[in-house]
């Protein structure tokens, strides 16, 4: 059995539940890109084929990327495709393991939180700290499964748009 765990996000949300709008995210916050590339760098990362269109330079580079798509003429330069999540876990862990990685981070979009939320030992979670416009929602979180490890406070600046809580929580 792999020691690789798998953790859900980072994914930033409104306090709506609100994680996109139009294919993007839909705030700016800088501080909350350079902790997400810091927790991802090195590990392998999975995501959603409208996770990959948004991305703004693909592939996400120090970390492979698996793009979960049903369309088999789908040939993203960078990356790897997979059909089924359990198969792009086990392929990321394995990957993992070889890189010397602690674990692998599904990193969207809301119906890939949805599945690796059920088997996550860890959550990367942003609140922003606002009500947002947009057209992707996650789905509540039940916090009484999960244990805060970390909470790190970012106040609104001239980087970020509004003022957020980078979370990491693990599962009880």
């Amino acid at each position: 059995m792999s020691r690789v765990i798998l953790a859900a996000g980072p994914i930033a949300r409104a306090r709506n539940g609100v994680i996109g709008r139009d294919g993007t995210l839909p705030w700016r916050l800088k501080t909350d890109l350079a902790i997400f590339r810091a927790i991802t760098m090195g590990k392998p990362v999975i995501m959603g084929r409208k996770t990959w269109d948004s991305l703004p330079k693909k592939p996400l580079v120090g970390r492979t990327n698996i793009v979960l798509s049903r369309d088999g003429s789908f040939e993203p330069q960078g990356a790897l495709v997979c059909e089924d999540f359990s198969e792009a876990v086990a392929i990321a862990r394995e990957q993992a393991e070889e890189d010397g990685a602690s674990e692998v981070c599904v990193i969207g979009g809301a119906s890939l939180f949805e599945l690796a939320l059920k088997k996550a030992r860890r959550l990367y979670l942003t609140e922003v700290d606002a009500e947002i416009e947009g057209d992707v929602v996650l789905s509540p979180i039940d916090e009484r499964e999960w244990v805060e490890v970390r909470a790190e406070r970012h106040e609104a600046s001239e980087v970020d748009q509004y003022p957020f809580t980078v979370r990491v929580l693990d599962r009880r």
